[in-house]
């Protein structure tokens, strides 16, 4: 779709709105076999249509130097054979879980006969806003229908093609199985003003989700009219115990760097005991080094470790998405936590020890959205947590926390049951 002016964009983002909330209407009453239906048509339609799909994918990476994409980030923008059989495996998880729509949450009979339930219910109407990763798109789409929700997707202009193809095969699917076309929209300008006209939109959405970089999410946060769930930046951090076992300090730190370096749950800092900077730092150094991986270390790890550079004060609270990494040497696990809450973006850390005390100080002070023990921390993710998928992973505490699923995009309401009974 071309730019519009801004009395058309003003029109065209309320008729999507509008029609979402029709269609949110409509999904409340949509049963669980019929909403599973529809997330077993998707499956068979991205098997059958996956190479029109990665046509669709080859055009938007073309384009991407066009839009000083890094490296990191065409690598999220990339779809293949394998991670649209991730696509597929997430959905299949998806259908695999219970319908939260309607589940009982709490009971409670009063004196006087009456019985009050707390009844789980969508949130309604979904404004999704991401950037460059396309299988997001059915991810989002997923969670937010099987729970109930309409939901608006706003993708980057550098995944366009993507998300095109990927939005006809969702449409294809809710009409072969009866659900409301509206249920998923896709918004088809790339004008940037658009999302402005989205955020001002309450009465018909009912919760803005931005995924993507710091500007992003701090735009939205600023100018929507409805609440938020949001992450900004994913600054997480490996600490290294002085309990820590050698083997097991070079594949989590490894793995949490280098498995995807692009992505929000990879690792940004390094944190070491000194009672191990010694021994095992030079180990797991050298292994980030041969991976490709450029340290920045304060002082006592520049001594250790050859071929590193000096970290600023600004190293220690960046988010680099690409083979960056900070390093602090720490005198204690009260100096990392320290370190933590001051540089931390309370998204993700993770402790490897084999002191039960250090790992329980660890979980209990250290206050983000998933604390991890002795493992990396690219598992804070929906699919890891057996959530199915994510629409994103909040470092928010009100109304959702970490990887957001299924539970998360639902809200609550109170049903009372009497038999005639009056307040006095």
């Amino acid at each position: 779709m071309s730019t519009k002016t801004e009395l058309d964009l003003s029109h065209y983002t309320q008729l999507l709105a509008q029609q979402a909330r029709a269609a949110s209407r409509k999904l409340v009453s949509a049963n669980g076999n019929q909403k599973n239906d529809w997330l077993r048509r998707m499956v068979e339609l991205i098997q059958s249509r996956t190479p029109e799909l990665l046509a669709a994918n080859e055009q938007d990476i073309r384009r991407a130097p066009d839009y000083g994409l890094t490296e990191a980030s065409i690598d999220r923008l990339r779809l293949t054979e394998a991670r649209l059989q991730g696509i597929v495996t997430a959905l299949e998880e998806i259908t695999a879980l219970p319908n939260p729509i309607g589940e009982i949450i709490g009971s409670n009979m009063r004196p006087n006969g009456l019985l009050v339930t707390q009844v789980r219910v969508p949130l309604g109407v979904v404004f999704f806003i991401y950037e460059s990763r396309p299988n997001v798109t059915i991810d989002a789409a997923a969670l937010c229908v099987k729970s109930g929700n309409a939901v608006i997707l706003r993708g980057g202009k550098e995944a366009f093609h993507s998300n095109m193809a990927l939005y006809g095969l969702l449409q294809q699917g809710l009409k072969d199985v009866g659900l409301p076309e509206q249920a998923v929209q896709l918004v088809e300008t790339t004008d940037r003003e658009a999302v402005g006209q989205f955020l001002k939109l309450s009465e018909y959405i009912d919760v803005t989700i931005p995924r993507g970089g710091k500007g992003l999410i701090e735009r939205v946060a600023r100018d929507a009219t409805m609440p938020v769930i949001k992450h900004f930046d994913g600054i997480c951090h490996v600490y290294l115990d002085k309990s820590a076992d050698p083997d097991a300090s070079e594949a989590i730190t490894v793995n949490s760097k280098c498995q995807r370096p692009g992505v929000c749950n990879a690792a940004e800092s390094l944190l070491v005991h000194a009672d191990i900077a010694g021994t095992i730092f030079p180990r797991v150094a050298g292994a980030l080094i041969e991976q490709g991986v450029e340290l920045r270390c304060c002082p006592k790890s520049m001594e250790l470790v050859s071929g590193t550079k000096a970290a600023t004060e600004e190293d220690y609270g960046t988010e680099y998405g690409a083979k960056v990494m900070s390093v602090k040497i720490v005198n204690d696990i009260d100096e990392a936590i320290s370190h933590i809450h001051k540089y931390g973006s309370g998204h993700t850390e993770s402790i490897v020890a084999t002191e039960l005390a250090a790992t329980e100080k660890f979980t209990t002070e250290v206050d983000s959205a998933a604390v991890i023990v002795n493992a990396s921390t690219r598992f804070n993710d929906g699919g890891e947590f057996g959530l199915g998928a994510e629409i994103g992973i909040s470092t928010d505490k009100f109304h959702a926390r970490g990887p957001c699923g299924l539970v998360e995009l639902t809200s609550y309401k109170y049903v009372a049951h009497g038999a005639g009974q009056i307040r006095e």
